[in-house]
């Protein structure tokens, strides 16, 4: 089990909301589209399998680990087949949870961007 580095894990989740969301909204343009059967992309939790249990290691409270900050920028999500005809209701409730979560990103990543800029002015 390797560390897991939360800017990057925020970073890939956005990432994984980014292609959701042109998944459903490629389905919700299609509606109406004859034969045309919904497409789903993979759950982002089926990704993060291998480092269920994981527990956080401190070694000292004055380092700062970058070096996994620039893994595998270039993931990319299953996409597949669901065989079922897109429904344009559940696709706008599906649009506006992932809407939240890609916020939720943001969130982190300007929380934790404001801890870093914090702890550098003030020269802890």
């Amino acid at each position: 089990m390797g560390p897991v580095y939360l800017f990057n894990l925020a970073s890939q989740h956005a990432h994984w909301a980014a292609a959701r969301q042109a998944t459903i909204t490629g389905n919700i343009a299609n509606a109406n589209t004859g034969g045309y059967s919904a497409l789903e992309i993979q759950d982002f939790a089926a990704t993060l399998d291998d480092v269920a249990g994981l527990t956080m290691a401190h070694t000292n409270s004055g380092h700062i680990d970058m070096a996994g900050e620039a893994a595998d920028q270039g993931a990319t999500f299953e996409v597949k087949d669901s065989g079922a005809p897109v429904k344009v209701d559940q696709g706008l409730m599906k649009a506006d949870e992932t809407n939240r979560a890609f916020s939720l990103d943001t969130a982190i990543m300007r929380a934790f961007h404001r801890m870093v800029l914090t702890s550098l002015r003030s020269g802890a």
